[in-house]
């Protein structure tokens, strides 16, 4: 095997270079850490003076559960662009990473809402996540930047609650 081929101190660097990129050594795992929001790219907004909203869906969010088995959810994406919108495939690209990445699902609601507030700068943006059951029980997690705990201003607060 490749361990019984390195001496300890070469093989010592090695699994130091391999942490320091957020992988374990068996050279497979990532943490939410190393979710990269570089992937997501963004493209300027045909109507700048126009209010509007952009929807998304993700119906095959897959991402490692913290038990390292596969979690399956559903993504809604409301978004009032700021300047920018979202390109679609650099979304798709960056949403497919987490296949890849350990990380619970309330964790991962608020990551994807870091990265993209981050990135877009939206006048609001809210994210609803819709796991599959585990268990037989299903579960619901929602972020929106418009919420008074946010920093929002909750001018939306009585338009209820979105369904597609």
């Amino acid at each position: 095997s490749i361990m019984r081929l390195l001496n300890g101190e070469h093989m010592e660097m090695v699994l130091n270079g391999i942490e320091s990129q957020g992988l374990d050594f068996n050279m497979s795992k990532k943490i939410w850490k190393n979710a990269d929001k570089s992937i997501l790219k963004s493209l300027p907004s045909p109507e700048v003076g126009r209010p509007y909203e952009l929807k998304m869906k993700q119906p095959e969010l897959t991402f490692m559960g913290v038990h390292e088995q596969p979690d399956f959810a559903t993504l809604y994406i409301l978004m009032y662009p700021n300047g920018k919108i979202v390109e679609l495939k650099s979304l798709k690209i960056y949403l497919q990473q987490y296949r890849d990445i350990i990380i619970s699902y309330e964790r991962i609601i608020n990551v994807i809402f870091e990265h993209m507030m981050e990135v877009y700068n939206p006048q609001r943006l809210r994210l609803v996540l819709d796991c599959n059951p585990r268990g037989g029980i299903m579960s619901r997690t929602t972020i929106d930047s418009d919420w008074s705990a946010l920093g929002g201003e909750e001018k939306y607060r009585d338009w209820g609650e979105d369904v597609w």
